[in-house]
């Protein structure tokens, strides 16, 4: 038996990237449990490379038009619909076997909520004797909404590393609830009880994560050992090489919480009520990150702060304290949710470099003026350019990230965001805009009658805002996006883009069958794109067919993508 069972639920979406899914926070609560004396498991229902294709939500039945057909070319976006992790009964029966008498449920992103309430409903369908608590950043933010579903007991809110104990001892004891801080309840006349989120201002009288109880196997990722062959390692292939592929521990770290910044499109920044900037000691951080290395054998480590670099100084001494403690273990760094240009010179890039850093996760947001004024974020072309000459000449990759389709903006002004990065040294990461509840934006979109329908549309996979950038325009820049950095792939092998070509009504093959095949096809379809601007893809079959796209914006991007220097 176990007393509290923490659970990541299983989600349902086009796409899924598992190696951001390190249940870092419910790590972070079991350690605060086990220093009461509770005995505490995680349920991680994403930690298996298991999915499977289900029915899309009638909800969604606008997006078929967009994702009708299955694209095996390099430019293809979405097609099939999943259900990735565990199913919920799956999860509902280890709860059944393991009798906790709590259960706590993370509900982070609001699209994602239905499949965390799924999860609720399951487990007190087969072992109802037990409470569950629901928390994470959508139950803080909409505490009514949650509680509309029956099998939650309590919703959580704000930071959980207080109030979980909290309410264990509560339940355990018979105590009163209302002492409990964030606490949202069912009183007896069935009104809902809610305070204030709770929030932690002293990191130092934290536990660190319970990290132990991440499935590990799972999270590690595979890396390239030019040195040593493993006997557990799978060779590259039969050549004479002493390369090999070996595994490495990954894990993350949340060196601050919350932002400064006022931007707002942001839920957890300074335009928000729900996102104070508290700043973790170095001692702590290191701490952490020590007692994993070596335990772990940890190759990467991604630092998911909202915005690490701000403090100048302090991430300085950050930087040499990882060199210090990794030395020559070879680990790479990554601050995945980005860093802001205008906190990144040489000396601090070297920093990184030195600590591990190969990749730059760069926030620009958009190049327009307007636009910026809407977002409530400085114009930081300048900086963000110098950042990638330093990048450069250092050897460090780029990845830099746009935002469109947001209310009011301008998508001519996202395709000029495309076509300025389009002759830079970096990747695109274009991101489409979705309403963050306790957002700005998201109260913007509400005033207007923006919102969509349904929670589980507020997703960028859904094109949830239809406005001054239609769903057909936020689709056609997600697609140029791919091209565009499909002609940079070009770039790289010291090969010259491909001249436009009419189209020929063929067939090219099965692209599926490898990726040099892919990359062949997608070079004949990109001639033929810069010939009309049409957009095509090819299915399994090697059949082509064209995409549901906005024409005008094409045949701009084709007609001034032709005189830029791609790098």
């Amino acid at each position: 038996m176990t007393d509290i069972i923490l659970i990541q639920p299983p989600i349902e979406d086009f796409y899924f990237t598992y190696k951001r899914t390190i249940p870092y926070g419910l790590a972070s609560i079991a350690s605060s449990l086990l220093k009461q004396n509770f005995s505490v498991e995680i349920l991680d229902c994403l930690a298996v490379k298991k999915s499977k294709v289900i029915q899309m939500p009638s909800q969604m039945d606008y997006l078929l038009k967009y994702y009708d057909k299955e694209d095996s070319s390099i430019f293809s976006l979405f097609h099939e619909f999943r259900h990735y992790g565990y199913s919920y009964e799956y999860a509902a029966k280890i709860v059944r076997d393991k009798k906790p008498f709590l259960v706590g449920i993370s509900s982070l992103f609001t699209p994602y909520s239905n499949y965390a309430e799924k999860t609720a409903q399951a487990v007190k369908e087969f072992y109802p004797n037990c409470k569950i608590v629901m928390g994470g950043h959508h139950p803080t933010v909409l505490p009514q909404e949650v509680m509309k579903c029956s099998a939650v007991d309590f919703v959580l809110r704000g930071e959980g590393e207080m109030s979980m104990p909290m309410l264990a001892k509560a339940i355990k004891n018979g105590d009163n609830l209302k002492e409990i801080q964030g606490i949202v309840f069912r009183e007896k006349d069935k009104e809902l009880y809610i305070s204030e989120p709770s929030w932690i201002e002293d990191f130092s009288i934290l536990p660190p994560p319970q990290i132990q109880l991440v499935n590990h196997n799972f999270y590690s990722r595979r890396k390239v050992d030019d040195n040593k062959v493993s006997g557990n390692s799978k060779k590259l292939d039969n050549s004479n090489t002493s390369k090999s592929i070996i595994k490495r521990g990954s894990t993350v770290v949340v060196a601050n919480r919350g932002c400064p910044m006022p931007c707002t499109y942001c839920s957890v920044g300074a335009s928000s009520s729900h996102g104070r900037f508290r700043q973790r000691t170095i001692k702590s951080v290191i701490n952490e990150l020590e007692a994993q290395i070596t335990k772990y054998n940890i190759g990467f480590i991604d630092f998911e702060d909202e915005n690490l670099t701000l403090n100048r100084k302090w991430f300085l001494e950050l930087m040499d304290e990882i060199v210090r403690i990794c030395g020559t273990k070879d680990i790479e760094l990554r601050a995945m949710n980005g860093l802001y240009p205008p906190s990144l010179d040489e000396e601090v890039i070297i920093a990184m470099k030195s600590a591990g850093f190969k990749t730059l996760n760069l926030s620009l947001g958009s190049t327009s003026q307007e636009q910026l004024k809407r977002f409530k974020r400085p114009d930081v072309r300048v900086s963000f350019e110098n950042v990638l000459s330093i990048a450069e000449s250092y050897g460090l990759e780029t990845v830099s990230y746009l935002i469109a389709g947001s209310p009011y903006q301008n998508p001519d002004d996202s395709l000029n965001d495309l076509l300025f990065l389009a002759q830079k040294k970096t990747l695109i990461g274009l991101s489409i805009f979705y309403p963050a509840p306790g957002s700005v934006d998201y109260e913007k979109c509400v005033l207007n009658g923006l919102l969509p329908q349904d929670f589980s549309l507020m997703r960028s996979s859904t094109l949830p805002i239809d406005h001054t950038t239609s769903r057909i325009q936020s689709v056609t820049l997600l697609r140029i996006a791919r091209v565009i950095n499909f002609m940079k792939s070009i770039v790289n092998e010291d090969r010259a883009i491909p001249k436009p070509e009419p189209y020929k009504d063929s067939n090219i093959g099965n692209t599926a069958s490898s990726l040099s095949q892919r990359r062949e096809s997608g070079v004949t379809l990109l001639k033929w794109f810069l010939h009309d601007g049409v957009l095509r893809g090819i299915n399994k079959a090697g059949k082509i067919f064209e995409h549901f796209v906005d024409f005008e914006l094409c045949t701009r991007f084709v007609k001034e993508v032709q005189n830029l220097l791609i790098r």
